[in-house]
């Protein structure tokens, strides 16, 4: 009778505790830590996607590992930028066959996109005249890429630097997730909802961040932050070099270290995959000083909260290295 008892006590605790868990979450894979972040938020107790470019690594000079390809066979649903970016995965995601569902999210609606500038020293701003539908260079100039050594396509492909653009590729994600897994569905929507004014949120922040300096001109060691400048409104005036896996020629190296010489006590940062030894040339003899950005969260920890992190950090550094005294 004990037993009996026990039994019939049992059968609704375990019912109810069935009832409240999720389906079982699909395998998901993701490229890079940025979206890595803005799908872990949006399948928050559901599961936990992989990542493919993980620790310090960047996509630009990714090399795919085993382990990798084990995952992309495993995938029912995929996540990256486009080939853009990861051009190591495009022939990857071919052979995967045609189970796996491949969301390629520099096609996602809403997106801001801008044109790739070429030189080492930008044209100067010109602020107005920017039109998003056109995709024109946040410096109100067309800027071809031909030239360019890297295959990026016809625009710069760090989309996720403007939270705008993070909105309408976290929307992408959504839609991509409710479709593949719909047993989910009300899961993913309302942490969708959570993470859209999360981002509304980060948008105002990093307004007040930046404002104090955002007039102050600086140079990059790579051109990965023009959404972030077309954003906020912040001054790039050059970079060291248009692709990180090109080590810029003696030519540009002296075309910026003059750019530095006359702009004065600005900045020029670094980045933590990137020689940084190539930044201590260019400030040689000038009054400029060092600085790091990490637009791609190679020393950040991957999660849901690594975009924050990730713009804060940006945001931060250049408001501490533009508002240090020479």
């Amino acid at each position: 009778m004990k037993i009996a008892m026990a039994l019939t006590l049992a059968v609704p605790a375990i019912f109810f505790a069935e009832a409240g868990r999720t389906a079982d979450a699909p395998v998901v894979v993701t490229s890079i830590k940025p979206v890595h972040s803005l799908v872990s938020a949006i399948m928050q107790g559901v599961g936990t996607p992989e990542l493919i470019v993980d620790g310090a690594a960047s996509p630009h000079t990714y090399n795919m590992k085993p382990s990798n390809a084990r995952a992309l066979q495993n995938a029912k649903v995929v996540f990256w930028v486009g080939p853009g970016l990861e051009a190591f995965l495009e022939k990857p995601l071919e052979a995967i066959g045609s189970d796996a569902v491949v969301a390629e999210l520099d096609k996602a609606p809403g997106l801001t996109k801008l044109k790739f500038r070429e030189g080492g020293a930008f044209e100067p701003h010109d602020d107005g005249d920017h039109d998003d539908a056109d995709h024109h260079g946040s410096d109100g100039h067309d800027h071809a890429d031909a030239d360019h050594d890297h295959a990026h396509g016809a625009f710069d492909t760090h989309l996720w630097l403007d939270p705008q653009n993070a909105k309408a590729m976290a929307a992408e994600i959504t839609t991509t997730l409710v479709a593949a897994d719909p047993a989910n569905a009300l899961t993913y929507q309302a942490n969708a909802k959570t993470l859209d004014d999360k981002l509304d949120a980060l948008d105002k922040e990093i307004t007040g961040i930046v404002s104090p300096v955002k007039d102050k001109p600086f140079i990059v060691f790579h051109d990965a932050y023009q959404y972030f400048e077309n954003r906020y409104h912040v001054r790039v005036a050059g970079s060291i070099t248009v692709s990180p896996e090109t080590i810029p020629g003696a030519e540009r190296i002296a075309e910026i270290h003059k750019k530095v010489g006359e702009l004065g006590a600005t900045c020029v940062f670094a980045e933590p995959q990137f020689q940084p030894r190539l930044v201590d040339v260019v400030i040689e003899g000038t009054k400029a000083k060092a600085g790091v950005l990490d637009p791609e969260a190679a020393t950040l920890d991957a999660g849901p909260d690594l975009y924050f992190d990730l713009m804060h950090g940006i945001a931060n550094s250049m408001k501490d290295c533009l508002s240090r005294e020479s």
